[in-house]
C-alpha cells in the first residue's frame, strides 16, 4: 500500500496499522493509533483481531513488512498490506502525522 493510500483512510480508522519496528524506534515516533506488534504480543493480536479488517504492516523501509504481511495472511487474515517505503517514507511525507510514546497492546 502506498503511503498516500494510507493517508487517505487514516482518519476513518478503517485500517488497522501494525508497526513491527524495534521498541525504541516505535517509542520515538509512529503512525497515530498504530499497534506495536512484537514477538511477545503477536499471538494475542492474531487471536483478538478482526481477521476481515484491513491490516497495514509498517516497518522501517517496507521490506520486513512484506514478510510480516505474508505471515498474517497465512494466519487467515483476509486483507493485509505492506506499507511501501515504510515509516521512513511516512515520516518524510507526513511529519505532522507522527506521534510518540507507547501504544502497544
Amino acid at each position: 500500500m502506498h503511503i498516500s493510500e494510507l493517508h487517505a483512510v487514516i482518519n476513518d480508522k478503517s485500517h488497522v496499522v501494525v508497526d513491527i519496528r524495534d521498541p525504541n524506534s516505535f517509542q520515538a515516533g509512529h503512525i497515530p493509533d498504530s499497534i506495536h506488534l512484537t514477538n511477545d504480543n503477536i499471538s494475542s493480536f492474531i487471536r483478538e483481531a478482526d481477521i476481515d479488517a484491513p491490516v497495514v504492516v509498517c516497518c522501517y523501509h517496507g521490506n520486513s513488512s512484506q514478510q510480516a504481511a505474508q505471515f498474517l495472511l497465512s494466519q487467515d487474515f483476509t486483507e493485509v498490506y505492506s506499507l511501501d517505503g515504510g515509516f521512513v517514507d511516512w515520516q518524510l511525507h507526513y511529519p505532522d502525522l507522527v506521534t510518540s510514546g507507547s501504544n502497544a497492546e
